[in-house]
């Protein structure tokens, strides 16, 4: 199976690029665009002067609880730059997604709580709503990385999305939104359960 099919199989329709903008992305953005790939893992990543943005983490079932995926997290965060993602909205009755937001608690990630995240599938027509996760080194606000946020889906998401797709995805400032009063301040300090 190769690296877009492990992708496609462990992720939603909605959440997924075509395997043609991951592969235009990683030819004409392949200073900020990448891959890293083996056997038991696939990590697509934006790396910008301040900032990662982990774009799609899979470890292969039979890989998972060895430890494989923090040691991939790890390696980004001694980069010494913000560390940002797209989850899926914790829900109390899917042990997966209880899982995963575990798992990015566990890392040192926080949710971004005055970030909101409602992108369109083109593929569904659907509107996907995504947590915003984060990590920083230096107590970085969630307006930065809202701005962040921004840059990665103007540059990332939306890259030719009318030459690929045949229509355009919503413009960024439909698709993420900041309240800065809910912003939550410091490493420590999570936000309470819905």
């Amino acid at each position: 199976m190769n690296w877009y099919e492990k992708l496609n199989q462990y992720f939603p329709v909605e959440e997924m690029k075509s395997k043609e903008h991951m592969e235009l992305l990683l030819q004409e953005q392949g200073d900020i665009y990448h891959k890293e790939e083996g056997p038991d893992h696939v990590m697509m990543y934006v790396e910008m002067e301040g900032f990662i943005f982990i774009d799609y983490l899979f470890v292969a079932g039979s890989a998972r609880g060895k430890g494989l995926g923090m040691k991939l997290i790890e390696k980004l965060k001694q980069r010494n730059k913000p560390v940002i993602l797209e989850v899926e909205p914790l829900d109390y009755e899917d042990s997966d997604s209880r899982k995963r937001f575990r798992f990015y608690e566990k890392a040192g990630f926080r949710q971004a709580a005055s970030i909101g995240y409602n992108r369109r599938s083109l593929a569904t027509d659907k509107v996907n709503p995504l947590e915003i996760m984060f990590w920083s080194p230096e107590n970085e606000s969630e307006a930065n990385i809202y701005e962040k946020l921004k840059q990665t889906y103007k540059n990332i998401h939306t890259y030719k999305d009318k030459e690929l797709y045949g229509k355009s995805y919503e413009p960024a400032e439909k698709v993420l939104t900041y309240d800065e009063t809910k912003e939550v301040r410091g490493h420590n300090q999570k936000r309470g359960g819905r």
